[in-house]
């Protein structure tokens, strides 16, 4: 009610009580509002701050951590995979391969997938032919790191990599990888050397020649799902294969070289030994052999002793051999020749309180027979007269003290005097070939000097490379002219009678044959003092001496069954390599060679073809070409002869048999073609075919 103010008045019956219970709902409902209020704006304010730090942490992921996100992804959804490069063939010759590459199966794995190292080593090792626990442990340990990749098994079996691929294990890795494989195994092994287990070369020709042999790898890249399932891939660089060798070495030679050198060594109950065989004229090696050897394909199972190339590496002192040098450089100097007497009495030649021996007393001998009988004292004696000077001057020509074979890493480059510190007793020393270090290759090639009439030819064992099927030849390269054509001849007539009358009379003579040839034994150096039991034993020679094929070098280390001297030790296994080289290039006779017998023969039509001519008795020549670019007529040469007519002309030979050309393929007068090659089969009498012939 209101009064006649109009104002409101209260009631006399309602009371404060009354007042205070009607606001409290209303005051529970503000308080209502206002705590829902703050806590909607607490959330509104947790959700915006989440919101941005959401944004934030988006934003530094795609702008500041792009790179390294982005490279994080390809590691865990990308592979790169390296595709093996096929090292080059090595190939002998004639074409027979002596080493190869082949595909082999090797597992890895990615670490930060593996959650239990140590089962999965055990699992891997226990599928393999041959793991022992110091691999496992290796395998576990590799597991452990934070890489994402690491080999556990390398170059393994089919077999083995089967067994692996059967466990199904999350995280292992399967690759193909090239490994080298040697066919003939222990044939050459000291010229190929051997390869390691990452493809790359450590010895030999493999390690001389690496970086043309080994070729590029390739990259395959391959995208994975979260399993590791392959789903695509593409190849981001070929492989590219590496050039091929062509060697200078027969791998016949070379079977006979190490078949006669290794008996040599044990029928002479010796340490080992080296045997090099070498043409004169090309500086071409066709074999070389190291006894003992190992085995390429397995190397790290041999004794490290066998994988040095003894005639490469090892010094040895040459004793009465280096005389070929003393004689080489008193004949060229013009103070002597093969008929001057030399006074080699009385056997021996005194240094202060040194005294040299010879092993008999000779008198008065011609210097030929000096050299012949390998008087020390005789040697000495010529020495003196040439002089320090002159006498190293000489031993450098001939490629002593130097390295002359770059085909071969780690050569040996000997050791020489320095001629401004010799004495008289340092020159005796060196006029007999001791106190001066050489390699059974050095010496082979300061021979061939005087078999090829003087020229010092660097010796080579790569023919060839090959690349895209195309061949890259080694030229021939003369080193220098140690001595002339008229001092060689006369050196060649004193080394003959080293065999024909000399200390090899009894042991290096060939039936047939003329042998130019010396030998040598020296005591070898123990603990700074000359052994009285352990000596090398050496011979070098050439024949047929007149017409050299080959130079042949045996070097026997420390023989101790049949004696210690180059003739009975060395000689009979240059006598026995020697034989079979003849045999095998088809070199006939050069002491009254029997003449060629000359049949007549009928053939059928059908088997003949083409009508020959008997020819006239005596020497037969290749007719020379009327025209360039036509096939000469070979038949009744030698095999040397038809192989240096083929040489001058472009072609490469393919013979069988041995003696004489009996038939030639092309025919005689056939038109060539660049890189056309030459079969021809050998015979020891010359067939001369006439269709129609009286008998």
């Amino acid at each position: 009610m209101a009064d006649e103010h109009g104002s409101r008045f209260r009631l006399p019956w309602r009371r404060p009580a009354q007042r205070v219970a009607r606001r409290e709902p209303l005051a529970a409902a503000a308080e209502w509002r206002n705590r829902l209020r703050s806590r909607l704006g607490f959330c509104a304010l947790f959700f915006g701050l989440w919101t941005a730090g959401i944004e934030a942490r988006l934003l530094f992921l795609q702008v500041f951590e792009h790179t390294e996100m982005m490279a994080r992804a390809n590691r865990q959804q990308l592979r790169t995979v390296k595709l093996p490069a096929k090292r080059g063939e090595i190939i002998d010759r004639a074409g027979h391969v002596l080493a190869y590459s082949v595909d082999a199966d090797t597992i890895a794995a990615d670490p930060s997938e593996i959650m239990n190292p140590d089962q999965v080593a055990s699992l891997v090792c226990g599928a393999l032919d041959q793991c022992s626990p110091q691999q496992r442990a290796v395998m576990a340990e590799r597991l452990r790191t934070k890489n994402q990749f690491a080999y556990l098994a390398r170059q393994i079996s089919p077999d083995e990599a089967r067994r692996v691929k059967a466990l199904d294990l999350p995280g292992l890795l399967y690759y193909k990888e090239s490994r080298r494989y040697y066919p003939k195994k222990e044939l050459a092994a000291h010229v190929l050397g051997y390869v390691g287990i990452d493809n790359a070369g450590l010895a030999g020709l493999e390690s001389t020649f690496d970086r043309r042999i080994r070729g590029r790898e390739g990259q395959i890249l391959v995208q994975t799902d979260a399993r590791r399932h392959a789903m695509s891939s593409r190849e981001e660089r070929p492989p590219t294969s590496g050039d091929g060798l062509e060697l200078t070495i027969d791998e016949y030679l070379q079977h006979i070289a190490d078949r006669e050198l290794r008996a040599g060594v044990a029928e002479n109950a010796a340490s080992g030994g080296s045997a090099v065989i070498m043409d004169p004229r090309s500086g071409e090696i066709l074999a070389l052999a190291n006894w003992p050897t190992f085995n390429p394909n397995a190397f790290g199972e041999a004794d490290e002793l066998a994988w040095r190339n003894r005639a490469v590496q090892d010094l040895y002192e040459p004793g009465s051999t280096f005389k070929v040098v003393t004689a080489s450089a008193a004949i060229e100097e013009g103070l002597i020749t093969p008929d001057d007497p030399i006074n080699c009495s009385p056997g021996y030649i005194t240094f202060g309180s040194r005294m040299i021996r010879d092993t008999h007393e000779y008198g008065v001998l011609p210097f030929i027979d000096v050299i012949a009988k390998s008087s020390n004292v005789g040697a000495i004696r010529v020495g003196m007269k040439l002089g320090p000077e002159r006498l190293i001057r000489y031993v450098n020509r001939f490629g002593f003290g130097q390295s002359i074979a770059p085909d071969f890493r780690g050569e040996n480059p000997g050791i020489v005097w320095d001629a401004a510190r010799m004495d008289a007793s340092a020159l005796a020393s060196v006029s007999m070939g001791y106190q001066v270090g050489v390699t059974p290759i050095q010496m082979a090639t300061a021979v061939s000097a005087v078999a090829n009439g003087g020229e010092l030819v660097e010796p080579h064992v790569v023919r060839a490379f090959i690349r895209n099927g195309r061949r890259e030849e080694t030229a021939r390269k003369v080193i220098r002219r140690a001595i002339n054509p008229e001092t060689a001849a006369t050196v060649t007539q004193i080394m003959e009678a080293v065999v024909e009358r000399g200390t090899a009379k009894s042991f290096a003579q060939m039936d047939g044959y003329t042998v130019a040839g010396k030998t040598g034994t020296a005591s070898k150096l123990v603990n700074q003092h000359y052994s009285k039991s352990d000596y090398n034993a050496s011979f070098v020679g050439f024949v047929p001496s007149r017409k050299p094929a080959v130079v042949i070098v045996v070097v026997i280390d420390s023989p101790h069954a049949k004696g210690y001297y180059g003739a009975v030790v060395s000689a009979p296994v240059f006598k026995r390599i020697a034989d079979a080289t003849l045999r095998h290039l088809g070199i006939g006779p050069d002491v009254n060679p029997a003449p060629p017998v000359l049949v007549a023969r009928h053939e059928a039509a059908s088997d003949m073809a083409a009508t020959r001519i008997a020819a006239p008795l005596g020497p037969v020549r290749a007719v020379e070409t009327t025209e360039p670019g036509q096939m000469p007529d070979l038949h009744g040469l030698s095999a040397r002869e038809a192989l240096r007519t083929l040489t001058r002309i472009g072609l490469t030979a393919r013979m069988s048999g041995d003696g004489f050309v009996i038939d030639q393929s092309p025919a005689a007068g056939a038109l060539l073609a660049p890189g056309d090659e030459c079969v021809l089969k050998l015979g020891r009498r010359a067939l001369i075919m006439s269709q129609g012939a009286q008998q």
